[in-house]
């Protein structure tokens, strides 16, 4: 059960970037076109979901070891690899994307939601399911606030908004509306 309220809290109670406010250059940096926001939601859903796997491992390693203080270090360059595999893979695959994507996919390394993430399953003491379900939770999650948000920032672009509106403006407003919009799951799921 817990892993399922794991999932579900993680996918709408503590959305990453709704909620918990990480992440927010690629949201507010791919989310102009719908077609992006998908594949940068699916690539960060991939990547946090395997590091989560790989990152668990590690950290029980590093713990038994005593060299937990390497923690970020370590899960750095478990997410460095992933994006890196990521970024070749749509590289021969559609390099449209790839294009579209641009600097943002190899920023996801540095993303502090993915980040953040395998820092949080290691200091909520979740097990290897109980944080694999977690990271794919919180890379829906991410993906789902990503999309909302470019469906409304292309429907916006068709309107006829005054000049102090457009552009970044509107996009932070929207932003801001959303992440209200999402507070109301808040008290859904105890942990």
């Amino acid at each position: 059960m817990k892993v399922f309220l794991l999932f579900f809290s993680a996918i709408f109670v503590n959305n990453f970037v709704l909620a918990r406010f990480l992440g927010i250059c690629p949201f507010l940096g791919v989310s102009k076109r719908l077609e992006t926001a998908t594949g940068m939601g699916i690539a960060v859903t991939f990547v946090m979901t395997i590091s989560a796997a790989i990152s668990w491992f590690l950290d029980r390693l590093l713990i038994s070891t005593g060299l937990e203080f390497l923690r970020t270090i370590v899960f750095i360059l478990v997410i460095a690899s992933f994006v890196q595999f990521v970024e070749l893979f749509l590289k021969k695959s559609s390099s449209d994307l790839y294009e579209a994507l641009g600097i943002f996919l190899p920023l996801i390394t540095t993303n502090c939601a993915i980040l953040g993430m395998v820092l949080l399953n290691s200091l909520m003491k979740l097990t290897f399911v109980e944080a694999v379900f977690h990271a794919l939770g919180s890379g829906l999650g991410f993906a789902l606030a990503l999309v909302i948000f470019a469906g409304i920032r292309e429907k916006l672009d068709l309107y006829d908004l005054p000049e102090s509106f457009k552009g970044t403006a509107i996009a932070l407003i929207t932003a801001g509306l959303l992440s209200l919009a999402f507070m109301g799951f808040q008290g859904m799921v105890k942990l």
